[in-house]
């Protein structure tokens, strides 16, 4: 003779509340999950890779999107990527620049915060550990980019 469990509601069967619980947890993660372009120099790849699958780990409120280009910044291909670069910090509402030694060498980082500035994007700064590279690129200044430790930017992308 089955076991009653106590006479309350059988939550399996509830396919209506289950729809209501889902569209209610929909509903207040909306527009939590940030798409933020992350500009970083070729040669860190592996570094913001790293620094990705971290974030993923943590279930953080953030969808990098990126274009890495290791082509020249003179290149012939040089205005198909821009544009391309272009259609991407267009879906997101922030750019990050992945700071490190390399920063201040690559073209495309400079250009990518410069059009995302000139698109009316919120451009942060991010790097790994407790300090920021000692030579960090001019233009960081200039246009008084915050810089934020990664541990701090999910935090610091959610007050944008």
């Amino acid at each position: 003779m089955g076991g009653g469990g106590g006479g309350g509601r059988d939550t399996l069967g509830d396919i209506s509340g289950l729809e209501r619980k889902a569209k209610e947890i929909i509903k207040q993660s909306e527009g939590r999950l940030r798409n933020v372009f992350i500009s970083f120099a070729y040669e860190d790849i592996q570094d913001v890779q790293a620094l990705r699958a971290q974030s993923a780990n943590e279930n953080c409120d953030i969808a990098f999107n990126d274009y890495s280009v290791k082509d020249p910044f003179d290149s012939k291909r040089a205005d198909y990527i821009k544009q391309k670069l272009v259609d991407r910090i267009n879906q997101t509402s922030v750019t990050v620049v992945y700071l490190s030694p390399e920063t201040e060498k690559s073209s495309w980082v400079r250009w990518e915060v410069e059009k995302s500035l000139e698109l009316g994007k919120t451009v942060v700064a991010t790097h790994k550990g407790n300090m920021p590279p000692s030579n960090l690129p001019p233009w960081v200044k200039t246009f008084d980019i915050k810089i934020v430790p990664w541990s701090g930017l999910s935090g610091e992308i959610s007050r944008e």
